[in-house]
């Protein structure tokens, strides 16, 4: 799967990583609900850490299309908010 981070560029993950990724996402909705803003932005770097280590990188001259956007490091509990759907940020 190729997943964006935005700012940053493209990785592409293998799907075996999503069990990894969906643990820290629900996290990231349940502080979300509850207004942590600090457990938000723990989860909200953790999950985009474990992308990059687990990812590799695409070039950025790549023009894949990504299957799966997530926010920038720098995004905050709102603009999150209004990127998920039901499942969170990360389908599955």
């Amino acid at each position: 799967m190729i997943v964006r981070i935005m700012g940053e560029g493209q990785v592409k993950l293998d799907d075996s990583h999503f069990t990894e990724l969906n643990k820290l996402d629900d996290e990231l909705l349940a502080e979300m609900e509850s207004g942590d803003e600090a457990g938000f932005r723990r989860t909200l770097s953790a999950l985009l850490d474990a992308v990059r280590r687990l990812g590799s990188p695409l070039p950025d001259d790549a023009l894949e299309p990504s299957e799966l956007i997530l926010p920038s490091p720098e995004a905050s509990l709102e603009e999150v908010r209004e990127m998920l759907t039901d499942e969170g940020l990360i389908p599955g």
